[in-house]
């Protein structure tokens, strides 16, 4: 038997079930979502002795604004696993939700010229397109805070973290309440 969780648990739960429950086959479309152009992508991958190996998802508005689509892939070929490919179309609240995410970072102010180059250990890259303004960012694979604080910039890498963190726990949650079976 298992327990129910804390109460302290079932509140965001509650929330982003509220927000993610829209979820429908990509030929769905949304009213109310505003018309301003976003796209996000996020990359995190390396090329080593099982190949290329990558993460990568991207959130995009679709039909002029009127919904949106998150698409998602992994590949390892760690015990000879096979490409994942997800994808899935959104209300306007989740867009919505991740537009004040991003603006709530402030990461559209952080430049990476100081921020470790892409090395053996792979590479990460975000991009954002929120209306008019489009920012892309580059850097190595951030193992833990330490490679954070040890940089020329800690406090842009910081912002680039914890953004990207966030993000991969709304995707992974997106994914895990839409292909539940």
């Amino acid at each position: 038997m298992t327990k129910p969780q804390p109460a302290a648990f079932q509140l965001p739960l509650r929330r982003l079930l509220s927000l993610f429950i829209h979820l429908r086959p990509l030929r769905l479309r949304f009213a109310r979502m505003s018309n301003e152009n976003f796209y996000l992508r996020y990359y995190s991958g390396h090329s080593g002795r099982f190949g290329h190996e990558f993460l990568e998802f991207d959130l995009r508005t679709i039909s002029e604004g009127s919904s949106a689509a998150v698409r998602y892939a992994n590949n390892s070929n760690y015990r000879n696993d096979s490409l994942i490919r997800k994808e899935m179309c959104v209300s306007d609240a989740l867009v919505e939700e991740v537009k004040r995410i991003i603006k709530d970072s402030e990461i559209l102010k952080e430049d990476d010229s100081k921020w470790p180059q892409k090395n053996k250990d792979g590479r990460q890259e975000l991009e954002i397109r929120i209306g008019n303004e489009h920012i892309s960012f580059e850097t190595a694979k951030i193992g833990s805070l330490v490679d954070v604080t040890e940089s020329d910039d800690p406090e842009g890498l910081r912002v680039f973290y914890y953004l990207v963190q966030d993000l991969k726990a709304l995707v992974f949650s997106l994914i895990s309440l839409h292909f539940k079976y």
